[in-house]
Order: C-alpha cells, then structure tokens, then sequence
C-alpha cells in the first residue's frame, strides 16, 4: 500500500495553513491569519489550526496568552513524502520520467539540467 503525501486528505484552506507554518516554522493563529490570501475570519483560522492539530498535522505550545502553532513533521520530511506521492501516481515510479518532464517540460535551462546531472551523479548509486 502505497503511503499517502502528509498534506493528503486536507482542504485547499488547510493546504495554505500549512504553506504558512512551513515557510515561517512557527507561527500564532494571528500571523497565520494575516499571511493567508483571502482569509476566512481569524475564528476559521483558530478553528482550522485546531483541527489540524487533531488530524496530527501541527502541534502548538503556549507562549503567554496565545498559542504558537507549528508543522509536526518538518518540511524536507513533508516534501520527500509528496515528491514520492508524486512519483508514484503521476509517473508510475519511474524517475526517469520525472526528471525527463522536468527538464522537457517545464523547459529547464542548459545551465540547469547541467546542475541536476551533476546532483544526480554525485549522488551516485543506492
């Protein structure tokens, strides 16, 4: 059974919360709020940021009188799990073709494929 990407099964909003508390790794209810485009009300946010606690997507601790929310798994581990989703439900498990549309398609400069052979290279076999 192939495992689910972190943000899996979470609404457009709840993505966004998310994208917030990555970029800033932690971060209240308000500052979230006011990064978020087109916000809901702050309750909503309150509120969202509740539930993805209780989904296990961040955690909070209480600095004063307000909570400092944060992602529970940290970014690079949330991205390689979606790069894997990814992987797997768009290009059949092959990285061949990943990185084949990712220099072909999203037309990739010369200096940047050169960059990405490098990385592939220098990471060498498994």
């Amino acid at each position: 059974m192939r495992q689910q990407p972190p943000t899996a099964g979470l609404g457009n909003r709840e993505r966004e919360i998310m994208d917030v508390l990555f970029r800033l790794k932690r971060a209240s209810a308000a500052e979230v709020h006011r990064l978020l485009p087109n916000p809901p009300s702050y309750s909503t946010v309150r509120k969202m940021l509740s539930l993805l606690e209780g989904k296990g997507q961040v955690r909070h601790r209480q600095e004063g009188l307000r909570y400092i929310y944060e992602p529970a798994l940290e970014a690079g581990s949330a991205r390689r799990a979606a790069l894997r989703h990814l992987l797997h439900t768009f290009f059949g498990g092959s990285e061949r073709d990943l990185v084949t549309t990712l220099s072909r398609d999203m037309q990739m400069s010369a200096p940047e494929r050169d960059r990405l052979a490098a990385l592939i290279r220098d990471a060498g076999p498994e």
